[in-house]
């Protein structure tokens, strides 16, 4: 049996981050180092996460989701902005959460 937490930190943080990274690049142009940077996260893995080499069921599924995008949308922006870690810790939650209760990812646990 698997804790949902697993589950979160091995399917659905990276695929926020590749959403996240995305929008980085596409919204506000910036550079895979800079994102890099802003993530917390090598230069490589932004590279995995625009190519979508991994998590790609997951990519998908959330990116079929208005809210979900939304949400993703919103952190984004409050990452670009520098905002407070709090409010990202919050959003990232928030975004978790939604994707929970909504059951988007269903995994066997």
């Amino acid at each position: 049996m698997r804790p949902y937490c697993e589950v979160i930190t091995k399917l659905i943080i990276p695929a926020i981050r590749a959403l996240v990274a995305t929008q980085l690049a596409q919204k506000y142009g910036m550079t895979q180092l800079k994102i890099a940077k802003k993530l917390g996260v090598t230069q490589p893995a932004i590279s995995y996460y625009l190519r979508s080499k991994r998590g790609k069921l997951a990519i998908e599924r959330l990116k079929k989701d208005e809210q979900i995008m939304k949400l993703i949308e919103q952190l984004t922006d409050s990452i670009y902005h520098n905002r407070p870690q709090s409010e990202l810790q919050r959003l990232l939650c928030e975004i978790c959460t939604e994707i929970r209760n909504r059951r988007l990812l269903q995994v066997e646990a």
